[in-house]
């Protein structure tokens, strides 16, 4: 169990023998274009850790945001990652970018576009057109959403990458527009793409796990009406992001991204209870679909996530007991209308 922070992200950041040895044959620079938000330090300092154990100096690994947060970008410059500050809304920033033959795009607008819906146009659709332009010729890992699918049963299994999407709501459809935009991309300029479906990552102080861990410690009711839900270890996201790289192709490679297991948001409410101490609270009744994610594919290529569905509730409720931090930033997983 991590003890602090720093740990933490130690472990979020930590490259599997697989990505090292990916990471010996990149013959390119690597660029995380969005490496300010959730996620983006984890994959960065991943890259950078990977080529390290690979003997790997000449390969430069850039992290590109607006770094309003002076002290996350001091860390991550602390690390051999080499910032780069750029407003990536403006083309003329995006060209200046500096070369690369490896892109991981993070960069998407979710919360609060179901009232400014011409930003979530802007950041899903317009600003990866810049993007796709800029690099031309690099491959190109891209971070899209399960939301560009319907909502299922969840005796199917969740859909699966040659499943028809259905986008429900701006945000959702805003990143199949995204999708469209890299594909088009890939058809018109031979750039070869990645784009890789997530479902709800989770670490301690994010995550669907901990909102529902967070409600249920605070006395507050936890909704129902999704059902169920796929979650997946956040340092297993941060791995396959950077290794779907090796399968980006002009005929872009779909991947969903999850765990294995199609998880009761009831049970996993009981059992943070247990674990806290605490009886929780339940408001509304379970649909009967919910938003999933098939990721046996990805099982497939990259082997199962390093952390079950068990163990992370396991970890949620240590994180919580020792006082650990939780971030402000509900993932809504609850929303049946696509409203975020």
């Amino acid at each position: 169990m991590f003890t602090n922070e720093k740990e933490l992200e130690r472990e979020l950041s930590r490259p599997s023998a697989g990505l090292v040895a990916d990471a010996a044959s990149w013959q390119n620079d690597v660029i995380v274009l969005g490496a300010g938000g959730k996620i983006g330090s984890g994959v960065a300092t991943m890259a950078r850790r990977a080529l390290d154990e690979a003997d790997r100096d000449d390969v430069r690994v850039l992290a590109v945001s607006r770094w309003s947060d002076v002290e996350a970008r001091a860390r991550l410059d602390a690390t051999g990652v080499e910032t780069v500050i750029a407003d990536l809304s403006d083309p003329t920033a995006v060209d200046q970018l500096p070369d690369a033959g490896n892109v991981v795009f993070l960069v998407g607008a979710k919360f609060g576009t179901a009232t400014n819906t011409d930003e979530a146009w802007m950041t899903n659709t317009v600003l990866p057109a810049y993007v796709a332009r800029r690099y031309a010729t690099a491959r190109i890992s891209a971070l899209s959403t399960g939301n560009v699918y319907p909502l299922s049963e969840p005796v199917t299994g969740g859909p699966v990458e040659t499943d028809e999407t259905g986008p429900i709501g701006e945000y959702a459809i805003t990143c199949r527009g995204r999708e469209q935009v890299f594909t088009h991309g890939a058809r018109t300029r031979g750039t070869q793409v990645a784009l890789i479906r997530l479902n709800y990552a989770c670490e301690p102080r994010y995550g669907v796990v901990a909102d529902i861990a967070r409600r249920v410690h605070d006395g507050e009711p936890v909704d129902l009406s999704i059902g169920a839900v796929n979650v997946v270890w956040q340092r297993y996201t941060n791995e396959v992001v950077l290794r779907s790289l090796g399968h980006a192709d002009t005929a872009p490679f779909l991947l969903n991204l999850t765990g294995p297991e199609t998880a009761s948001v009831r049970t996993i409410a009981s059992q943070l209870g247990q674990r806290l101490g605490v009886e929780p609270n339940f408001t509304g009744a379970a649909g009967a679909t919910s938003l999933l994610n098939n990721a046996s594919k990805c099982h497939a290529l990259f082997g199962y996530p390093d952390r079950t569905i068990g163990q992370l509730i396991d970890m949620q409720a240590e994180w919580i007991r020792a006082g650990g931090m939780l971030w402000n930033k509900p993932t809504k997983f609850e929303r049946r209308d696509g409203k975020f």
